[in-house]
């Protein structure tokens, strides 16, 4: 049975490249960005060097064409998607808000049955694409969670570490870049607002509604730019 039927064509326009210095989403770190490891993949969005050619993450482009010989991405957000974060959230209710801990405590993140069985199925016809807020210092931990759990492989994105916009606009970013070599079939997140933006550009979305609201990590999202 096909999950994702009669997909909504994306369209593709420019978007600004961040300066040095702004950060960005890589798929890369000290760490593979294929999870699992399958070799070294390239910094992205972040103003620096020159990315290489390839379908999920070649360079920014106009004319680019869809490659419809390889399966359509389904793109699924990780905090409060796949991970609940609901044991973690009262560090940022504290003044100030504790990062540090805070993502330090995700190794323990139980999984969302409901986003985890949402993303096994979806494996069995599309590429998985993790697009996450979280800094890239994170990766190791968020590498080591997806394979705990026995979650797809599939290449992750992560937020650069001196990154502070809002994740609406970091993950618009990512998905417009993917979509102009490759289908995306469907984006699944919780954030409200990375949601409507995406929607608004053409992307079918799912909003994962199975784990509690927290107006702390929404704050975080949007105006602090940390998840």
């Amino acid at each position: 049975m096909t999950l994702w039927a009669s997909p909504r064509i994306s369209p593709f326009t420019r978007t600004r490249r961040p300066p040095v210095g702004e950060g960005g989403y890589t798929t890369t770190g000290s760490d593979p960005g294929m999870y699992p490891a399958s070799g070294a993949g390239s910094r992205l969005a972040s103003g620096q060097g020159t990315p290489p050619e390839n379908p999920c993450t070649g360079p920014h482009y106009a004319g680019a064409v869809t490659d419809s010989s390889k399966r359509p991405l389904a793109v699924f957000d990780l905090d409060n998607t796949l991970a609940d974060t609901a044991h973690r959230q009262r560090f940022l209710e504290r003044r100030p808000r504790d990062w540090d801990a805070f993502f330090a405590a995700a190794p323990a993140d139980p999984p969302l049955e409901q986003g985890v069985d949402l993303v096994r199925r979806s494996a069995a016809e599309y590429e998985i694409v993790y697009l996450t807020g979280r800094p890239e210092r994170c990766r190791r931990d968020t590498l080591d969670w997806l394979a705990a759990h026995g979650l797809p492989e599939g290449r992750l994105y992560m937020r650069g570490n001196a990154d502070r916009r809002p994740a609406r606009r970091t993950k618009l970013e990512i998905l417009r870049r993917l979509a102009r070599h490759r289908e995306i079939r469907v984006l699944v997140d919780d954030d409200e607002l990375v949601c409507e933006d995406a929607e608004r550009a053409g992307f079918r979305v799912l909003r994962a509604r199975w784990a509690d609201p927290s107006a702390a990590l929404r704050a975080a999202q949007e105006r602090e730019g940390r998840t």
